[in-house]
């Protein structure tokens, strides 16, 4: 049903008409777009257009006043009957939301120790290792897990051998990811990172772990999955490789996007007090003049050449600096400390940075999810995480794999695009 004043026939609407219709600006819908609470997508004939159920949502979030809270922890009723192993767990997010959809871990190692206590303390019944996933034998879980997963850093292989197999990446993190999945030949294997490892080494970083996991028996596909149309309010973007043994014929999914985005005033709602870093006086004294969703270009010139120094006449966008967050919108990508120049995380109406329960809620961690270690170690382990509910959308697909059940909000590559992917991660 249509809600606002004049309803749309057609399922889709050029920018135009949907301008028209919500008697907003051009420039509106463009912003709207540009800061992700709408999408848009062309047509056969290259003409942007938008969905007019989305166009609905929208009327009622930023026009049509109050509107049903979108933002909660996302749980499945499934049972526990997925094993895996995870390394470099950090603070839990993947594995708080591969558990959230159901899998039992078997395994989790993680080498910092504030948080690997994290997960001592939230999940006492799970078996941590506080300890380098380089020495550890993974031999004895061999056929005895479905799942090994891992959000690896990212680090340039060495070219000097130029067969670009499994040994030449000895020496990285990623390598002892590989090492696990050869060890326990695990039905599914999940590899998580920035979206900048598409293009880091001018993509030969990528075809060589792809090269990698073929060498060892997978088929493999990737997708850059987008947090904030998956039930996270915060605009992050993370690249997840998907990796099925061969021998199964197992399909390969990732989660549909949503069509709506969850803002901060939803996910900040009654969240508990908390510490968070502080401003000097000075900093607070130029936020405060920084309006809500603004930056240092919101500043008076005098201010902005005073607070940016030497960058004031770099190039380069500078958006993350002075930076002060919106309540209408998602976060921008949390980082490991909301204080920084470079990536400031202002509160929306409070001259601060955000706090740690914040952080968390930002990340769909629950309330009584305990961050172990200082107020700077919690907020790197929150910064660093996968959001709780991006793991449980990946957890589902990995259900669905084993079964073989595609649902609805879950979307599968062609054919053409497995192949293609294939081929781009071999060299000749």
């Amino acid at each position: 049903m249509v809600i606002y004043g004049v309803g749309i026939m057609s399922l889709n609407v050029s920018i135009s008409e949907a301008a028209h219709t919500l008697g907003v600006s051009i420039d509106t819908i463009r912003r709207w777009e540009k800061k992700g609470l709408i999408k848009g997508h062309r047509n056969s004939r290259n003409v942007r257009i938008f969905d007019r159920n989305e166009l609905d949502r929208a009327y009622v979030k930023f026009i049509g006043g109050e509107h049903e809270n979108n933002y909660k922890i996302l749980h499945s009723e499934a049972p526990q009957v997925v094993k895996s192993i995870e390394l470099f767990a950090g603070a839990g997010g993947l594995a708080l939301g591969l558990e959230n959809a159901g899998i039992q871990h078997s395994l989790l190692v993680e080498i910092d120790k504030h948080a690997a206590n994290t997960l001592k303390k939230n999940r006492p019944n799970w078996n941590v290792l506080t300890e380098n996933a380089a020495n550890i034998d993974y031999t004895p879980y061999r056929g005895k897990v479905d799942l090994v997963s891992g959000g690896f850093p990212c680090q340039s292989f060495s070219y000097a051998g130029k067969q670009l197999g499994f040994e030449d990446a000895r020496g990285t993190l990623f390598f002892e990811l590989a090492r696990c999945i050869k060890e326990t030949q695990p039905k599914i294997a999940i590899g998580e990172n920035v979206k900048g490892l598409v293009s880091h080494d001018n993509g030969r970083t990528l075809k060589s772990m792809l090269t990698i996991l073929d060498e060892l028996g997978y088929n493999v596909a990737y997708k850059v999955l987008r947090s904030q149309y998956l039930d996270v309010p915060q605009k992050r973007e993370r690249l997840v490789i998907v990796a099925v043994r061969k021998d199964l014929n197992l399909p390969i999914f990732f989660p549909k996007e949503r069509d709506y985005t969850i803002s901060l005033k939803e996910a900040l709602k009654d969240v508990p007090e908390s510490p968070y870093q502080s401003y000097s006086p000075r900093k607070k004294e130029i936020l405060d003049m920084v309006p809500p969703g603004g930056y240092w270009r919101d500043l008076p010139d005098e201010i902005q050449k005073e607070y940016l120094a030497g960058s004031y006449h770099l190039g380069g966008g500078k958006t993350g600096m002075a930076r002060r967050l919106s309540w209408d919108e998602p976060s921008l990508t949390l980082t490991c400390s909301p204080a920084q120049k470079q990536t400031e995380r202002c509160h929306p109406s409070e001259t601060r940075p955000l706090s740690v329960r914040e952080y968390a809620r930002i990340q769909t961690f629950p309330d009584d999810w305990i961050f172990e270690g200082s107020v700077g170690a919690q907020y790197k382990q929150i910064g660093n995480a996968v959001p709780v509910n991006l793991g449980y959308h990946i957890g589902r697909c990995i259900f669905s794999m084993l079964s073989n059940i595609k649902e609805d909000d879950m979307i599968t590559l062609s054919d053409h695009q497995v192949e293609t992917v294939k081929q781009q991660s071999l060299f000749t």
